[in-house]
């Protein structure tokens, strides 16, 4: 390990010079087993990792994220697999160790936002993770270590250019953060929240049941949440983030971008999409763009296109807006949680309508009651956490 490394430049390439370094003059706690990591890897890096520790501290199972741009595009924990979800995540011919059903989770959720990834790990990686990372367009992965066969996959990996950094697990930062803008030098304590179910306790719609998975799934969009680009929301079902909505302005607009993720993760599970011909060959970027446009209200417009003809063996019959709606209908049980509070209902009549039936967020609102009224109406228990969870 060193004080510093140079890197090839900033955020674009004509922000030079560019570098991390240490400024108390400690060692780095990252080791670069491969690759030449930039500026962006780097803070996606730590932003993932951060949120993987967490995860793994707070379950107590194996964590991964898919980072985009500084926010997740994907987390989860190592549950284990359905048939429809190895399907659907394009994992149906692989041995999955729990790492990597954490990392199939985590990538598989959100296909199109999750290229050109990196990754975070909790857990060393282990052969079978580092064999679907291979096969994926990522940027590069973050663990605390590798077996000798996953680092072996993992190096041969574009040609031996593919970004692989160790972190030491046991690193601690300081207490005080401070990063420059402008110029000029911002100070702030680090936000070591513990996210736990000591947050859920005040429960305070009418139904006030939330069942210890709910509660699993509420924990895991806080966290995902307290290392997102905010506004932010978190849409999770089942130990994993299957609708993330980052860095708006709005809220509302926050919970229909993650809603409308959430809504697509759960169509292509649909028997329709399950069963589209796809010829021989095609490659998992080209299959993850088809079953988008499909699944969108565009397909009808683009029937009859050459590039279906390059795509299909036949032209699939399209999935109505009434078969969708009849399919979006069975989705429940989807917890989701606000980096800040819900101004108005119109929140939670979005979430309602992608099968939400727990709620975190802080509250605070002057229609906290308008929200409350809402959730009692769809029976929905909601938790006010008191914390609120930006990331800037």
């Amino acid at each position: 390990m060193a004080n510093e490394l140079a890197l090839k430049y900033g955020c674009n390439p004509n922000q030079k010079p560019s570098r991390i370094f240490m400024k108390d003059g400690a060692e780095l706690p990252i080791t670069v087993l491969s690759g030449r990591p930039g500026y962006i890897n780097f803070l996606d890096a730590f932003n993932s990792w951060q949120l993987v520790k967490e995860l793994k501290e707070a379950t107590g199972l194996p964590a991964a994220a898919s980072f985009k741009h500084v926010s997740p595009a994907g987390a989860a924990v190592g549950l284990p697999l359905s048939d429809v979800l190895r399907k659907i995540y394009f994992v149906d011919d692989a041995e999955l160790s729990p790492l990597a059903c954490a990392y199939a989770r985590a990538r598989g959720a959100d296909r199109m936002s999750s290229y050109g990834d990196f990754i975070a790990l909790s857990d060393c990686c282990d052969a079978a993770t580092a064999k679907l990372i291979a096969r994926e367009v990522s940027d590069g992965v973050i663990a605390p270590d590798y077996s000798d066969e996953a680092l072996e996959i993992l190096k041969s990996k574009r040609k031996g250019n593919y970004n692989v950094i160790k972190i030491d697990p046991n690193y601690k930062p300081a207490p005080i953060e401070h990063k420059d803008v402008f110029g000029i030098t911002f100070e702030q304590g680090r936000n070591e929240l513990l996210v736990n179910e000591e947050l859920l306790a005040n429960v305070i719609t009418e139904n006030k049941e939330i069942p210890a998975d709910a509660k699993r799934d509420l924990i895991i969009s806080l966290i995902a949440l307290k290392y997102t680009q905010s506004n932010s929301v978190c849409y999770v079902k089942d130990g994993q983030a299957i609708g993330i909505g980052a860095g708006q302005q709005s809220r509302i607009h926050c919970t229909r971008l993650a809603g409308n993720k959430a809504d697509i993760w759960w169509l292509r599970q649909h028997e329709k999409v399950l069963n589209l011909p796809f010829k021989e060959g095609i490659r998992r970027a080209d299959r993850d763009n088809a079953i988008d446009v499909y699944i969108s209200d565009d397909y009808e417009d683009v029937i009859g296109d050459d590039v279906w003809a390059e795509t299909f063996t036949e032209q699939p019959a399209p999935l109505t807006r009434e078969e969708k709606r009849a399919w979006l209908d069975k989705l429940t049980g989807v917890a989701l949680g606000s980096d800040a509070f819900f101004p108005f209902g119109d929140n939670i009549e979005r979430a309602h309508r992608s099968g939400v039936s727990y709620i975190a967020q802080p509250g605070g609102s002057i229609r906290d009651d308008h929200v409350i009224d809402t959730c009692n109406k769809y029976n929905i228990a909601m938790a006010f956490t008191g914390i609120r969870l930006f990331h800037h």
